[in-house]
């Protein structure tokens, strides 16, 4: 049986879905870069104090705009094809001996096993983790 990406896509969003995850993707460069700007536009208009202060604002503005959280479907639908294939690949090795027709069966399938479905939520969390950088939180 072929690998069919966009059912476990629909899988991973599902039970997404279900758990009420949501994802802080972390943005440290976006926040460094703000640092860095800010303490450059207030030392042209204030000099030394204002590279100062200039970095104290960069810094907080840095600080509250990283953690954004996301539901994580939208995170997995805005994946690269290239990003999807390697999350596809993981959750496979979890549920390679199962077998499907279409999405729903699928989705059907692993609901039904709280031990696989955690299994797949495990896969799930540490991609994020690991190759987002993400924090996670649940809403369950």
């Amino acid at each position: 049986m072929p690998v069919r990406v966009d059912d476990v896509m629909k899988l991973l969003v599902s039970i997404a879905n279900a758990k009420g995850m949501k994802a802080a993707v972390t943005h440290s460069g976006r926040g460094a870069l703000l640092t860095g700007a800010s303490a450059f536009v207030g030392g042209l208009l204030a000099g030394p104090p204002g590279i100062a202060a200039g970095g104290v604002v960069g810094g907080l503005l840095g600080w509250i705009t990283s953690g954004d959280f996301k539901p994580v479907p939208q995170i997995l639908m805005e994946l690269p094809a290239s990003e999807r294939q390697k999350l596809c690949d993981e959750a496979m090795a979890v549920i390679k001996n199962l077998r499907w027709t279409d999405a729903a069966q699928l989705i059907a399938l692993v609901m039904a096993n709280p031990a696989l479905k955690d299994m797949v939520v495990g896969v799930l969390t540490s991609y994020l983790s690991r190759e987002l950088k993400a924090q996670i939180k649940y809403g369950e």
